[in-house]
């Protein structure tokens, strides 16, 4: 991995009204990496991205795309990068093929070529079959995929990927998950905005948590996981009458919040104050023994690192999805 910076932030700031969208994101972004911006709803991740695609002008810091302002050398960047966003832009009364031929003689290419790079795209999506139907009788994720091929019909140095996956079935969510690793794999650098956690731990390397306009975490999934804990105990209990006890009995002895699940002999609690999977692992298994001495019968015990969901709640103090 080159340790060349594909996109790089400083305090950017963009107003709308009294509405700080984004409010002094600082981003680096290696090249030839996936990046996820991870946050809910309104967090800024649209916004941001339309700054450093050029389509918005920042009210303050500054962008820059392989080096280039996005200000000052706006045509230099959008030489160098594409954009998908979170709604199909290509023609839904053209066929795919023709929506594909079309952009490639608006790129430049000439008719041969532009057909040769559309039928290639088309396999390579796996839309081969559907090349000659209107695009408004594709699915959500024949969609996707014809916008990301239209994406990359000029391979890009940076695509911008801004939720590409809002709305799909699992199916077709791997499919598009698929795509972006091979874009990756043929040297292109993905920043790719999100609200699903398992998508940015399925694709990134290093993650910006984003919520009201500002980074409040960044860094690779282990860095933030471990950010919030050496890891998270899960409890199954033999009998669901003794889970209030047993609640008490964690909250004791690991000094920390511990959550029921739906499962009414189910506990999970996030450890704290851990600084390595060693002292976790000692402090968890202090409590399974405490659960013991007090007669609890426990049927499954396990530690494992939080996952994404959590790291993002602990991050945000927020009750609830990140949705």
């Amino acid at each position: 991995m080159s340790t060349e910076l594909a996109i790089e932030t400083t305090g950017l700031v963009k107003v709308f009204g009294e509405n700080r969208a984004v409010d002094g994101i600082d981003l680096a972004v290696p090249t030839g990496t996936v990046y996820g911006v991870l946050g809910p709803n309104g967090a800024g991740k649209t916004t941001a991205v339309r700054m450093l695609a050029t389509l918005l002008r920042p009210d303050g810091g500054t962008a820059r795309v392989f080096g280039k302002d996005v200000v000052k050398d706006a045509d230099a960047v959008r030489s160098r990068v594409s954009l998908t966003g979170q709604y199909a832009s290509v023609d839904e009364d053209l066929t795919g093929s023709e929506n594909l031929i079309l952009l490639g003689r608006l790129l430049g290419h000439s008719k041969p070529a532009a057909r040769d790079r559309a039928d290639q795209l088309l396999d390579g999506f796996g839309l081969s079959d559907a090349a000659g139907r209107q695009v408004k009788n594709y699915s959500g994720g024949m969609r996707r995929r014809i916008d990301i091929a239209a994406s990359i019909l000029n391979t890009p140095d940076v695509l911008f990927l801004d939720e590409p996956t809002t709305g799909l079935d699992p199916r077709s969510r791997n499919q598009v998950w698929d795509i972006v690793r091979a874009v990756v794999a043929h040297g292109t650098t993905v920043l790719l905005t999100t609200q699903y956690l398992d998508e940015a731990d399925q694709l990134a390397s290093r993650i910006a948590v984003i919520d009201h306009g500002r980074v409040i975490a960044e860094g690779t999934k282990g860095e933030l996981k471990a950010s919030v804990g050496a890891g998270t105990v899960h409890v199954r209990l033999r009998e669901a009458g003794q889970r209030a006890e047993a609640q008490k009995v964690l909250a004791l002895a690991l000094n920390t919040d511990v959550q029921t699940e739906a499962d009414p002999v189910a506990l999970t609690a996030r450890m704290e104050g851990q600084s390595s999977d060693r002292g976790a692992a000692e402090q968890a298994g202090r409590a399974l023994a405490e659960l013991a001495r007090c007669g609890i019968t426990v049927d499954n015990f396990s530690l494992g690192q939080p996952s994404l969901d959590e790291v993002f709640l602990a991050l945000t103090d927020k009750k609830g999805v990140a949705a």
